[in-house]
This record gives structure tokens, sequence and C-alpha cells, in this order.
């Protein structure tokens, strides 16, 4: 009897996904979304948006971390002065109580921003361009706001407001160049090697994220001579990362590797949702206390984030950051400078994910175009605006989006359940900012495995198109730059096809000179032939 349970339940709960997808696919929601058109399904949709959230739910806590090191709009003002005394410059790079306090607010403030531009970001793509990509806060020009721009608690050039007014600006001229299809005109120039690399450099950028110890499973890490190495150690210096002991004895890392064979077999076998039973299995372990995986050891830090987790729902309003913007000190040369960088690096990186993200999907035609790519180009570049407004830095596709593709996502529905789950997430962010990032490493891994399909499309046989490709894919994960990789394949391909142009160039001077020979020679003849007739 309770064998023949099981298949009956699996039967029947077939047949009920399956009437569940007929009918959505004949309602107004799965004409708009094209369901069937993309050959897709309700269920698939939400278990590919569930799939792509769960790989982008990390830059919920780390794009706050990242922007809360530059101090957000704390100032010295917020420090906490001796009695009878005035807090000077440097309280805001010690350890002091009204700064940090302020430091904390600030961040939560970020969180909030992270998951609101996330949100609208992704419902856009979804509703307006009916693409499966989700779009959040951008990973590296959060970095060079906060590092390069602000600089650490405030100590660079450029204030936190000041910063948000550039990127503001940047967001609203990278929307015109998009409305004026030049970003469509430049995506179509980047040679078919390039493109087609991008894929797989992406990849191992990305699955090189995911091996290392901040946002990885800790596989690799710092080395004084050869720069990386096999790390995994069970004791590590927090601030570089440097091994300190026991080498290959990471808890942690043994933990995520599990996960990363938990989605391994699913995808073997062909079971949906692989990438998020492997989250699950990794997240749910380190929430035990008490063990060598947890999340929350017996420490300050730990006792501070197992309290905060346990409140399981939180909802926290933006304070400081939303509409923390200012152009008293925009027309300055830094300010130029770094406005033109972050243009460049959206330009470039951005439009590179977007166009490569597609071409995962399957949606770029001969043509070298896709559907709904005008109105991809506007939402991704409208979402820095609505961004920068909120107190976040660059928004844009994310190439983890490629998860929720290789999960069966089609169509925008995709994106919009992306979106939904930013938007629960307001109300759950004790919960998410609780995930390992060893939880997350080994989805990374395999969407780095997944995007290095593309390589098999690549003419390795022809020099002009092998070495572009391949300084492409190098040198994203070695500079950690997408725009890198992507401006060393083009100049690549660009000097080795200087030798075709000066070839054609000293052809045609070749023709030239041989008309001008020839043009020569018959008004010599002429002349002559004039020249006998007046003797005669």
């Amino acid at each position: 009897m309770g064998e023949g349970l099981c298949p009956r339940l699996s039967s029947s709960w077939k047949n009920m996904e399956k009437g569940l997808n007929d009918a959505v696919s004949k309602t107004k929601v799965g004409k708009y979304f094209k369901l069937d058109a993309r050959k897709s399904t309700f269920t698939k949709e939400l278990r590919a948006g569930t799939a792509t959230f769960l790989t982008m739910a990390y830059i919920i806590t780390v794009n706050a971390t990242i922007l809360a090191d530059s101090g957000g709009t704390c100032s010295v003002a917020d420090c906490s002065a001796p009695v009878n005394q005035t807090a000077g410059p440097d309280c805001m790079l010690k350890p002091n109580e009204g700064y940090q306090s302020c430091l904390d607010k600030t961040k939560n403030d970020l969180i909030a921003a992270t998951v609101l531009s996330a949100m609208i970001g992704s419902f856009a793509m979804g509703i307006l361009a009916n693409l499966p990509f989700g779009l959040a806060p951008g990973m590296g020009p959060n970095a060079f706001v906060a590092y390069n721009m602000v600089g650490f608690h405030g100590s660079g050039p450029i204030s936190y407001k000041t910063a948000m007014a550039i990127v503001l600006v940047e967001g609203c001229a990278f929307f015109i160049v998009s409305a004026l299809g030049l970003r469509e005109k430049f995506a179509r120039i980047v040679p078919k090697p390039i493109r087609l690399s991008c894929a797989a450099g992406i990849g191992l950028f990305i699955a090189f994220v995911g091996l290392q110890i901040h946002q990885g499973v800790g596989l690799v890490g710092p080395d004084q001579s050869t720069l990386v190495t096999v790390t995994a150690c069970s004791s590590t210096n927090p601030v570089t990362g440097e091994c300190i002991s026991g080498k290959m004895r990471s808890p942690t890392f043994w933990l995520g590797s599990v996960g990363l064979l938990i989605t391994c077999y699913g995808l073997m076998k062909e079971i949906k949702g692989s990438m998020i039973y492997g989250i699950l299995f990794v997240t749910l372990t380190s929430w035990i206390r008490g063990t060598a995986v947890t999340y929350f050891p017996q420490t300050l830090l730990g006792d501070n984030n197992y309290k905060y987790f346990k409140k399981v729902v939180d909802f926290h309003k933006i304070q400081s950051t939303a509409g923390a913007i200012s152009f008293t000190s925009f027309n300055t040369s830094g300010a130029w400078l770094a406005f033109l960088t972050l243009f460049y690096v959206d330009m470039l990186g951005t439009t590179g994910i977007l166009y490569t993200m597609a071409e995962i999907g399957g949606f770029v035609n001969e043509k070298g175009s896709f559907e709904g790519q005008y109105m991809a180009f506007l939402v991704d570049a409208g979402s820095t605006i609505v961004g920068s407004t909120l107190g976040v830095t660059t928004t844009a596709t994310y190439v983890e989006s490629s998860a929720g593709i290789r999960e069966g996502g089609r169509t925008g529905l995709t994106a919009v359940t992306v979106g939904l789950c930013f938007l629960v997430s307001l109300f759950f962010t004790p919960l998410l900012t609780s995930v390992p990032p060893w939880a997350i490493g080994p989805s990374l891994v395999m969407v780095g495995v997944m995007m290095m399909k593309v390589v098999k499309d690549i003419d390795w046989e022809n020099i002009k198109e092998a070495v572009p490709a391949f300084i492409t894919m190098l040198l994203m994960p070695l500079t950690y730059s997408i725009a890198n990789g992507i401006v060393g394949g083009i100049g690549m391909y660009i000097a080795l096809s200087l030798y075709d142009y000066i070839v054609r160039l000293m052809a045609w001077l070749i023709k030239m000179r041989g008309m001008v020979v020839k043009e020569r020679n018959q008004v010599s003849a002429t002349a002559g032939a004039d020249l006998a007739i007046e003797v005669i």
C-alpha cells in the first residue's frame, strides 16, 4: 500500500501543476508574457525567478556593507565626545560609539535601499522588456564609490552626497544614450568573438568570486609570493584574508563543497530547483549554533547577528540615504573624472552583461539583436537613476540571472518573481542577511560552469578571433573587472585587424598609382599626337 502512495502523489502533483500551467498560459497574464510562444510555463518561471534571487541575495548585505564603509552621511557631528570637549576629525577613523551607531543606522538604510532598487529594476525588466533578468546594485561601481571617491569613512576627496549626485547624472546620461539607440549600436559593433567570450569571461569571474572567502567558500586566497593560492584555512587574517593555520581544514569550505555536490547531483538528474536545494541545505545547517560551521559563533559579532536573526520579521524605513544628493561640489575635476569612469564602466560592463545574458538565453537572432532589447537598455539605465535617489550606486542586470535561465526562465515572469522575492525580503531582512557566503559560493561556481558552454562557438583555429577571445576571458577574473576584459579583447581585435586594413590600403594605393600612371600615359600619348599633327 505504501509503495503505491508516492507514485500516486507524484502523478497527482504533476496533473495539478499541468492544469495550473495550462490555465495561466490562457489568461491575459500568460499571453502578455508569451509563455506558450517561448515554450515556458508558469511554475518553471517561478522556479527560475527563485533561483536567480537566491544567487543574488548576497548583494543585500554585501552592497550595504561596502557602501557603509564610506561612512554614508555620517560625519564628525555624530561622534561621541568626551565631557566638555569637542570631537576631532579622527573620531571617524577610530572606534567611536556615536559614529558607530550612525554607521549601523546607515547600513540598515542601505540594506533597504538595495532591496528597493533591485525590486523596482527587476519588476521593470520583467513587465516592460519581458526578459528573465534580475537587476540590483552592481559590484565594482559600489567599491569604486566607497573606496576611491568617498573613501573609508569619508576620508576621500568627494562627499557621499556628491557621489550620489554623480551617479544620478551618470544614470541620466546613460539613459539618454540608450534612448537615442546609441547603446544598441555600440553593442552591435562589438565583434562576435568578444561577445561570445564575454559570457565565458564573466563565468570565470563570478566563479572566482564564489571561490573566495568573503563571498564564497574560501578555497582561494591571497599569497605574498604567488598573489593567489589554495587556502580554505581554519584560521585566516580577517583584514587581508591570508591563511594563518590549518590549510584545507576550514569546516565551512567542506560544508559548501557538500552544497556544491548536492547542486551537481541535482543537475545531473535534471531535478528542478537544484541550486535552491544546495543553498538551503548549507544555509539551514549554518544556522545551528554551537557547531564549527555556524554563521553565529559565540562572539560579540555572532551574538549581535543571532539577536537580529531571531527577529525574523523586520521592516526598516530609509532615513538618511534617500535623497542624499548634493550638486554644490559637482563642478570639480575630481567629480568629472569620477563621472567619466562610472560612465565608461556602465557602457562597457553593463552592456556586455546584458548582451551576454541574452546570448545565454538564446534570445539573440542572426542580426545580433533580441526581442525587448531597446526597452531592456532603458530599464537597465533608468534603474541607476532610481537607485541613486535611494542612496545606492549603479543598478544593472546581474550575471546571476543565468541561474534562472538555466532553470528554464524565458519570460519576464522570471524577473517579476525576482522582484517579488525582493519585496518579501523587505520584511524578512534578518533571515536573508543571514545566508552565509559559503552557501552562495557553490551556486556562483555552477553559474560559471554553465556560462562556459559558449566557448565552443568561438573559432579557435582563427587566430584573429581566438586571441581577442582568450584575452577577454583571461582579463576579467585576473583584473577583477568585466570592463577591463572587454576593453582588452576589443583592443587586441583592432590591433590584429590592422594587418587587413594595411593590406587593403596598400592594394588601394597600388591601384590608384596604376590609374595615375595610366592616365599620365594617355595624356602623354594625346599630347604627342597633337604635336605630330602640328608638325605636319
